[in-house]
């Protein structure tokens, strides 16, 4: 993540929006901690049951995932917000 300690994560689906503190491991991770039900599997970039579009905004992966991810795409159990952020869910 850049020098910034916190991220803005928006929803583009509702207007609602979460901070992501450098202390969060992932996407997923900090979600999970604001109580939000996010599908998952594998946690590890595998899978791509944690799919979500990137509406606006770039991320840093922890690791490359080895799903297959469009553009456009992220994978939240493996990355991490580079600035602010519109996710989208389908």
């Amino acid at each position: 993540m850049s020098s910034n300690k916190t991220a803005k994560v928006y929803f583009a689906d509702n207007s609602q929006c979460v901070e992501f503190s450098t202390g969060c491991h992932s996407l997923l991770d900090c979600l999970e901690q604001q109580q939000y039900d996010i599908p998952f599997q594998c946690r590890e970039g595998y899978c791509g049951a944690c799919r979500a579009t990137l509406s606006q905004g770039q991320v840093i992966y922890n690791e490359e995932p080895l799903a297959f991810v469009r553009d456009g795409e992220v994978l939240l159990c493996c990355c991490k917000p580079d600035g602010d952020i519109t996710l989208s869910f389908k």
